[in-house]
């Protein structure tokens, strides 16, 4: 399989490590000012750019009829029109706020516990802590953000706030320190005790797996997927 990689930074290196593991040859490379290689000859592109490039590489690779999957956060506001070009242009897209198979797993898991934990009269009150290393970008981070909505689906609150804790509002706290890969936890607190599932990467060898793994999935096919799609689950 022949792979566009749009982005190069740490995760994008990762992915052209792991992809060649998996005997898959890096056909064309955009990383702001570089560029390296044919776009054209690619059969599905890998998108870990910063936020302020995702839409455009996205309808690059969508333009030319490749399949894109992205793990870029920090630009969801334009999903919708991303979604749209792809139909348009009758090409796949699949996003993903997280690759790692674990954490797909644990977005199950906080579903589930967010339906046990949906009346107001068992007394719990929900919030989402994240940790990640100091260079990223944008806060909270997409796999919070994807934890928030999902409990939000299934309570009495109406949105997620950054840092306060309001009657109807979600917390999600953000730290950013050191390296660390990602750490999330959900947490539902009443005056008698507390109920906590929490998941911890320890390196981002995860991610870019995943990432590969799911861009081996999405070839030949047409439409808008997610990692449900690709992990059945």
């Amino acid at each position: 399989m022949k792979i566009a990689l749009l982005g190069y930074g740490k995760m994008g290196k990762m992915i052209d490590s792991y992809a060649k593991k998996r005997k898959h040859r890096i056909c064309f490379i955009l990383d702001r000012d570089y560029e390296k290689g044919s776009l054209i000859e690619a059969d599905v592109a890998i998108n870990f750019s910063v936020p302020e490039s995702a839409v455009s590489n996205i309808k690059l690779a969508l333009g030319n009829k490749i399949p894109v999957v992205c793990g870029t956060t920090g630009w969801l506001n334009r999903i919708s029109e991303v979604e749209k070009f792809c139909i348009k242009n009758d090409s796949s897209f699949l996003y993903a706020s997280n690759f790692s198979i674990g954490v797909n797993i644990f977005f199950k898991v906080n579903k589930y516990l967010a339906k046990l934990m949906s009346s107001e009269t068992l007394g719990y009150r929900a919030s989402i802590e994240e940790i990640h290393h100091a260079e990223k970008l944008d806060s909270p981070s997409g796999t919070a953000i994807s934890l928030a909505e999902d409990i939000i689906n299934s309570s009495v609150y109406e949105k997620w706030e950054l840092g306060t804790q309001k009657n109807k509002s979600l917390k999600i706290e953000s730290i950013r320190d050191g390296d660390n890969p990602g750490t999330h936890s959900v947490n539902y607190v009443s005056k008698l005790d507390e109920i906590s599932i929490k998941h911890e990467a320890y390196k981002r060898d995860g991610f870019a797996l995943g990432a590969v793994i799911a861009a081996e999935w999405l070839v030949n096919k047409k439409g808008i997927f997610s990692m449900n799609d690709v992990l059945k689950i």
